[in-house]
């Protein structure tokens, strides 16, 4: 059992037709928790009824919320999520919210100090005081995973190359690597030799793009390993990249081969895709039997 911390936002997903709980650190943290791990989230929410019900239930699903801080003046977090008729999403996400202002306190360096992996994304550094505390949690971590996630507007190539210079472990999706390859004047059009700039730009030993319903490539010491993805009906692609890594780290750093890591949370990102919302419960029964079936 691993000890692994989550930064970022907490939020409401919603839909249409109803809402649900996510934020991608959370959706991650919730899921690593799943897979026996010890884990812990840094956030804000706002003093709000919303904002207990999310307490409640991150409590509820075992993920340590002593670094969960409660924002007297910033609403709770929310995203209008939009569905195509593929199940692909759009989302508007409202600003400011308290996860806007999660405050550096010697709790939360001390939790991220002693933590085995400390994961974090790119929409939390849209606004300064969120920002700077990842900036100062980020001198203290042992293991870094970066978490890209690009929602326009709130991004600048100038942070997104500081999270990045940060991080041991990248995570991109296929067009935000070919994005930010191109930003950073990269002249190739292959994965590979995107993945292989961006490893030496960097200095990032440790990079995985996913691609969708095609699967994902995983970069580790020197070597590329593949999954081509898992035939599923998708309901939304809601947290379905956001299980995919938690499932990929917490095999990783637990020693397994990165071959079956990749398989297996490949296979829990379909499963995902393939469920309403970005946390449904997946037994381990289900995830063999849909691999080997």
């Amino acid at each position: 059992m691993k000890n692994i911390v989550c930064f970022g936002e907490v939020l409401w997903d919603v839909f249409p037709t109803h809402k649900k709980i996510g934020g991608a650190p959370l959706n991650v943290a919730l899921r690593l928790q799943s897979l026996d791990n010890n884990v812990a989230i840094i956030t804000s929410i706002g003093d709000d009824k919303k904002g207990r019900k999310i307490e409640s239930y991150i409590i509820d699903q075992g993920v340590n919320t002593e670094n969960l801080q409660m924002d007297s003046k910033l609403k709770t977090g929310k995203v209008q999520v939009m569905l195509n008729p593929k199940g692909s999403a759009s989302y508007d996400i409202k600003f400011p919210r308290a996860w806007d202002n999660i405050q550096l306190n010697e709790d939360n360096k001390s939790i991220t100090e002693n933590a085995d992996a400390f994961i974090y994304g790119s929409l939390v550094a849209r606004d300064e005081t969120s920002r700077n505390t990842l900036y100062a949690l980020l001198k203290l971590a042992k293991y870094k995973i970066f978490d890209v996630n690009l929602r326009e507007p709130y991004y600048t190539t100038e942070v997104l190359h500081h999270l990045m210079q940060e991080a041991d472990f990248i995570k991109f999706n296929d067009d935000e690597i070919f994005e930010i390859g191109e930003k950073l004047n990269s002249k190739t059009h292959s994965l590979e030799q995107n993945i292989k700039f961006i490893a030496a730009h960097t200095n990032t030993k440790t990079i995985c793009v996913t691609k969708g319903r095609h699967g994902a490539i995983l970069y580790y010491n020197d070597t590329y390993y593949y999954n081509s993805g898992y035939q599923i009906e998708v309901v939304d692609t809601v947290g379905a990249g956001d299980s995919f890594l938690a499932t990929l780290i917490s095999k990783l750093i637990n020693g397994d081969a990165p071959q079956e890591a990749i398989n297996f949370a490949c296979a829990i990102g379909a499963l995902v895709a393939g469920s309403e919302g970005a946390n449904p419960e997946i037994n381990r029964e289900d995830i063999h039997k849909f691999i080997y079936p």
